[in-house]
């Protein structure tokens, strides 16, 4: 029996996040991710008004004749989501931890996917891979979703995030489009994801906390790495220490977006201080304009 509490805050989630599907993503997310996944049909000959870039040159070459690939468009997509669950997620100085806002941006793209007749499957994982759920459609599985974003107990702490991507190569047998959901505060990761990303539709959306680009002038402050327990002390009214601070955290992050450029993954940048709709809104906007 689920406690009343965890039903009705799960049940917020989903009264919120689908208003946010209907009246603000509504046709962002079909126009983006629908028709992306292609099967091949079979080999015609060119008429005209066909889009020369459809054209089969080897058979054309062979034939004298020219010759187009027909595409049929993928119907269905399976909608992966792999949530990050270590230790390092479950930190906020705002209203929420890390891990509660990626709990509502995985109700955003479970109901978004469902709402399109898509499946939705979920991974959580840390230095292990700690959860499991198939892909499947309708209400109740993505409510079953949400419900292991926000309480899943994990067991590790730490992140290995191609241990993640290996799992998601092994359970899957066709192309999906897989939202990675993490701080990816991490090492080694580039080429794994290289490689998932040529047979799937990465997306790595990377969570910030504000207080992980600026330190506030608080004095002397203990601090903790939730994921190896280290503790250490930090005079944070020394401004030459919140400078050098705040310059080494945007430079992680400039260095993070460009790693994901390097291997042409899409990805977004959420930050726990700024709502996270627009953003979202603007990473859809940004992906349709690339596919026309």
């Amino acid at each position: 029996m689920i406690p009343r509490e965890i039903v009705n805050k799960i049940r917020r989630i989903q009264i919120t996040t689908t208003r946010l599907v209907t009246d603000v993503f509504a046709g962002q997310y079909q126009s983006i991710f629908k028709g992306k996944g292609m099967e091949f049909e079979e080999v015609r000959e060119y008429q005209p008004g066909d889009d020369i870039r459809s054209i089969d040159w080897n058979v054309t070459a062979r034939t004298g004749d020219p010759y187009i690939k027909k595409f049929v468009e993928e119907r269905e997509l399976t909608v992966m989501l792999i949530l990050d669950m270590s230790q390092s997620f479950y930190f906020g100085s705002v209203d929420k931890l890390k891990s509660q806002l990626a709990a509502e941006l995985c109700s955003v793209l479970a109901f978004s996917a469902i709402k399109n007749n898509d499946k939705v499957g979920f991974i959580a994982f840390t230095d292990r891979i700690e959860k499991f759920v198939p892909p499947r459609k309708g209400i109740s599985h993505v409510l079953r979703v949400i419900r292991e974003a926000l309480y899943f107990e994990p067991e590790g702490k730490g992140t290995d995030i191609p241990l993640a991507i290996e799992y998601l190569n092994r359970i899957t047998t066709r192309r999906t489009v897989t939202f990675i959901i993490s701080d990816f505060y991490a090492a080694d990761f580039k080429k794994s994801l290289s490689i998932a990303n040529k047979r799937h539709d990465i997306i790595a959306i990377t969570i910030t906390d504000p207080r992980e680009i600026n330190l506030p002038d608080i004095g002397i402050v203990k601090l903790s790495d939730p994921e190896t327990e280290e503790n250490f002390f930090l005079d944070t009214s020394n401004s030459r220490l919140r400078k050098d601070y705040h310059s080494q955290s945007l430079k992680k992050l400039e260095e993070r977006k460009r790693l994901f450029r390097s291997i042409n993954v899409d990805s977004i940048d959420i930050h726990t201080d700024v709502p996270y709709a627009e953003t979202l809104l603007r990473f859809f906007k940004m992906r349709e304009r690339k596919r026309r």
